[in-house]
């Protein structure tokens, strides 16, 4: 971070430090396809794997990851991400469950997306401009992240991995096609064990 970039919000506190990056689970394993298993035990456990999936989303330079993503059934997400102003918002939310605009104050964003976990493509999804996310921290306790531009995006991206949906199934075929090649044509860019360095 420069010295003239603003601080992060952490409404709720700092992201965990300390975690080993793990390889980042591809499309087409199961568990990145069913919903996943709700946090119910708040322990040193639970902060490691944070502390672990940080890492990872850090050393992917992505902007937000969910459990799933480094293979382990388990709804939270993590994330580090942007909104329309550029401001950069942290968290972690256990069982997250997301509350989007209706009516007339439902505006599509239609923008590239792409995900961690089919590295290196992106295509048009429309979401919503707005989301607000709601879930509990890392000990337990209520938490509430809303924003608009890439953290409403990334808000929506993380927690439908929570239920087993990925972006691809949000997308037309044509985009989807179009998404496949792209990931195809670059996958040596991204090994199995991507993004842990040899």
């Amino acid at each position: 971070m420069s010295a003239t970039e603003p601080a992060p919000l952490t409404p709720h506190g700092p992201l965990p430090e300390g975690g080993t990056v793990r390889p980042m689970t591809r499309w087409g394993t199961p568990v990145m396809h069913s919903p996943q298993k709700k946090v119910t035990t708040y322990d040193d456990e639970l902060r490691a794997l944070v502390a672990d999936m940080v890492a990872t989303m850090y050393a992917a330079e992505g902007v937000g990851l969910a459990a799933c993503q480094i293979g382990v059934d388990l709804a939270v997400v993590v994330f580090d991400c942007p909104d329309e102003s550029g401001r950069r918002t942290v968290g972690v939310v256990c069982n997250p469950e997301v509350t989007l605009p209706e009516g007339k104050d439902r505006v599509l964003d239609v923008a590239d997306e792409g995900c961690l976990s089919f590295p290196g493509a992106f295509v048009e999804c429309g979401r919503p401009d707005f989301a607000s996310v709601t879930g509990t921290g890392l000990d337990g306790e209520p938490v509430t992240f809303e924003g608009d531009g890439l953290l409403a995006r990334c808000l929506q991206h993380e927690t439908d991995h929570t239920h087993g949906t990925v972006f691809g199934d949000r997308i037309s075929d044509r985009n989807r096609k179009k998404l496949t090649k792209q990931h195809d044509k670059l996958a040596e860019d991204y090994p199995e064990n991507w993004p842990v360095e040899d």
